[in-house]
């Protein structure tokens, strides 16, 4: 009886197991479930209604719908009688075939206990789907605001915040009904995310159909228009880079001396100072008895550092003091100690001191 037991209880963790593999991961997009020919029949057709969209990545109507979807993602993730779903097409062709998906984006109600869809054929605003869904699922959701990290211009603010010389600022100057705008809008969003912790770099946005006069006075006659206002050139100057996520995230960090990657994560270069690095090999490769001469001169040289890398150059300081009190081998050992905290869920400003610190260090250990 009690091996029966036991065999049962491993047959059910094994299930939960697969449960939980199979299940979409709801972090990695957002609150849209992600769906797929795996899971797809698991969570839709159940004892909830799906309202799923089938779409193709290098679609621009579906990218011009993705903030809206988003939006209403964001809306109904705690109204446990509907789900917000989507396909990819390009990787699941059968399952967009088997639903006679024949453009895109497509978007399909599937009622409670049924894979029979019926296409949605109103607006594709997050409004209009929200009271679709309000209909269709017996819900009474209200649409939520989402939070957005990109600053929206006035011409009350503009000056005060484009014109600051003590901030990078990225500007585009939009019209609202221009498709190309709402094309880039997520793209945008994306990009103002990934620096929202740097104090010094804005990421804006400015209704130049709105605001005529701001437009003209910059020459912008077409949209969106992108520009740069960086601390040392308030007269502003055009972008004209790529409008990818690492298009623009490449081209801040050229311009601001930052260290981010698409996801707003620092990089291994944040923190490092260049013209600390000839001394760090100097004080490494020193005798015991000389490091502290060595650390009188990196001193010196953090002395002469200014904003951001004078706040890096302390590190050095403190990490060089380490070493000298605690041994050759306290670098490594810290930064293997900050590698295990990173791994753990901890806030995103913790993970950008801890990931400074322990790059600094690398440097040391290395």
């Amino acid at each position: 009886m009690v091996r029966s037991k036991t065999l049962l209880l491993l047959i059910s963790l094994q299930t939960l197991a697969l449960a939980l593999l199979l299940s979409p991961s709801l972090a990695d997009d957002g609150d849209v479930v992600v769906l797929t020919a795996s899971n797809f029949e698991n969570e839709v057709g159940g004892d909830r209604g799906a309202l799923v969209e089938f779409y193709a990545p290098w679609c621009g109507h579906c990218k011009k719908l993705a903030p809206e979807y988003e939006k209403l993602g964001s809306s109904f993730k705690k109204a446990k009688s509907v789900l917000i779903g989507k396909v990819d097409c390009d990787e699941h062709k059968d399952l967009c075939s088997k639903y006679d998906v024949k453009g895109y984006p497509t978007i399909k109600w599937f009622p409670k206990g049924s894979l029979e869809p019926k296409k949605y054929e109103g607006a594709r605003t997050a409004e209009a789907l929200t009271e679709f869904l309000n209909t269709e699922g017996g819900t009474n959701v209200k649409l939520a605001t989402v939070p957005s990290s990109v600053v929206v211009l006035t011409s009350e603010s503009f000056d005060q915040i484009v014109l600051d010389e003590n901030k990078d600022v990225l500007v585009e100057f939009y019209a609202p009904w221009c498709g190309h705008c709402k094309n880039l809008a997520p793209t945008y969003e994306k990009v103002a995310n990934a620096f929202k912790l740097e104090e010094d770099v804005v990421i804006a946005n400015l209704d130049a159909d709105n605001y005529k006069d701001l437009a003209e006075k910059y020459g912008v006659s077409g949209y969106p228009t992108l520009k740069f206002f960086p601390k040392n050139n308030k007269a502003g100057e055009d972008y004209d880079g790529g409008r990818d996520v690492d298009d623009f995230v490449t081209f801040i960090n050229e311009k601001c001396g930052t260290s981010r990657d698409a996801k707003g994560q620092l990089t291994s270069q944040a923190g490092v100072v260049a013209s600390l690095e000839s001394l760090v090999k100097e004080f490494t490769s020193a005798a015991d008895d000389e490091r502290k001469a060595v650390l009188t001169r990196i001193e010196e040289e953090v002395g002469k550092l200014k904003g951001s890398a004078a706040r890096y150059g302390k590190v050095y300081l403190k990490v060089a003091k380490g070493s000298i009190e605690k041994g050759a081998g306290y670098a490594k050992k810290e930064s293997e100690r900050l590698q295990r905290m990173l791994e753990k869920s901890i806030s995103p400003l913790k993970a950008d001191e801890f990931t400074v610190k322990k790059n600094i260090l690398s440097i040391f250990a290395a």
